[in-house]
């Protein structure tokens, strides 16, 4: 069986379709609100009412539940607000300094493969970090993005350490994809203490500051365009004609 590091990294939409629209939201956006918005562009995008969409923002504080959540991960509850999602997955934290990227593709203009969108969006990630000089791995048993930490202590195993910087979690209906993923840029890494993020024990967590790299989220959203572009294709900004 093809491991995801074996597909095709590229997911690039069917000859004359439209650019995908890029929205960059500034503030905080309540979870809510977040996924009332994405309910109506998924509904509009698959009746082919509206072209497909990349949103970027911030949320306040916050853990979400996935499909795969098992409530002992979820060890202070009353810490921030919890909710409960149709993404796959288990525990997750949203949160300032984090770049949340809800992504809204038709597959049907791609390739109806999920194992196949998730390595895209994955590759997506390492590309985004290889910008930035930071090597991040993909794992066959763990869905998201992992960089290795040298200077910390051996796992109990003799392995190397490792901390996921970047997590995923997705959504399909009628191959229009819900959900997507988020880059750690400066979180407050102690708010990850309230859960057992994607419920692994054995790896924590970081981010891009954490690894000694002074970025700001505005920064990050550069390359992560220049990567998603060269994944998927062309965007453009909302409101505008013209891929960029």
């Amino acid at each position: 069986m093809l491991t995801r590091t074996d597909l095709t990294s590229t997911m690039y939409p069917s000859a004359g379709s439209p650019a995908v629209r890029w929205r960059i939201s500034d503030g905080l956006v309540p979870y809510e609100q977040a996924i009332e918005e994405m309910e109506r562009e998924v509904s509009a995008i698959a009746a082919g009412e509206a072209d497909e969409l990349v949103w970027l923002l911030e949320h306040p504080p916050l853990y979400t539940a996935g499909t795969s959540a098992d409530s002992s991960d979820l060890i202070e509850p009353d810490r921030f607000p919890v909710f409960a999602t149709g993404r796959g997955g288990e525990y997750t934290y949203h949160g300032p300094g984090q770049r949340v990227v809800y992504v809204m593709l038709d597959l049907k203009r791609r390739r109806q493969d999920v194992r196949a969108y998730v390595a895209a969006l994955e590759e997506v990630i390492i590309r985004t970090l290889d910008k930035m000089n930071v090597k991040g791995e993909r794992r066959e048993d763990r869905v998201g993005v992992w960089v290795r930490r040298p200077e910390k202590p051996l796992l109990p195993d003799g392995s190397m350490s490792e901390d996921k910087i970047a997590a995923l979690g997705i959504r399909l209906r009628k191959w229009v994809s819900f959900h997507g993923l988020s880059i750690n840029v400066d979180p407050d890494l102690t708010h990850f203490g309230g859960i057992v993020p994607c419920g692994i024990t054995q790896y924590g967590v970081t981010s891009l500051v954490d690894l000694g790299l002074l970025v700001m989220i505005n920064d990050v959203d550069v390359f992560l365009r220049e990567a998603f572009e060269e994944v998927f294709g062309d965007t453009a900004n909302e409101g505008a004609g013209a891929a960029s």
